[in-house]
């Protein structure tokens, strides 16, 4: 695992990302997906402040919400690019929604998910030094600096 550091960003080169959206995905050895969001993302957000995340159980379709996250200046979903159930939510979040903030890629997951068509989904999103190279851009592009919003 290698992680890059770009204004104050933190970008980890093994996690799939879905850069207009600012969400990483990350495969894991039970053949689940951790879904959260990005430090480029909690930071443009800023303080979480109310999150609302669907229950396990749920089957959540390509492009729909996964969660809805609020701060002081943002609402807005998060769309999961990966379909399938969510087989385990962060209950930690409802009672401490800023570890989004403090820990975006650690204790500020969001949720789970037991993909329906992990191969077809993966090629929506990008990881590695492309991930890396286009998270770049985006920093730039956007004028991002980051910090923890805690």
């Amino acid at each position: 695992m290698q992680e890059i550091n770009i204004k104050g960003c933190k970008i980890l080169s093994h996690l799939y990302y879905d850069i207009e959206n600012q969400v990483w995905y990350r495969l894991e050895e039970d053949s689940s997906v951790t879904v959260g969001a990005t430090d480029i993302g909690q930071t443009r957000a800023g303080k979480m402040v109310n999150v609302r995340i669907k229950p396990p159980g749920k089957h959540v379709p390509k492009n729909k919400p996964i969660a809805s996250l609020e701060s002081g200046k943002w609402t807005g979903p998060v769309p999961a690019l990966i379909e399938g159930e969510i087989i385990q939510r962060n209950e930690e979040l409802f009672d401490i929604p800023e570890l989004i903030n403090e820990d975006p890629y650690g204790k500020g997951w969001i949720a789970k998910l037991k993909p329906s068509n992990l191969q077809r989904d993966l090629k929506d999103l990008i990881t590695g030094e492309e991930a890396v190279k286009k998270l770049k851009e985006y920093i730039e592009r956007e004028g991002v600096e980051c910090k923890s919003c805690s």
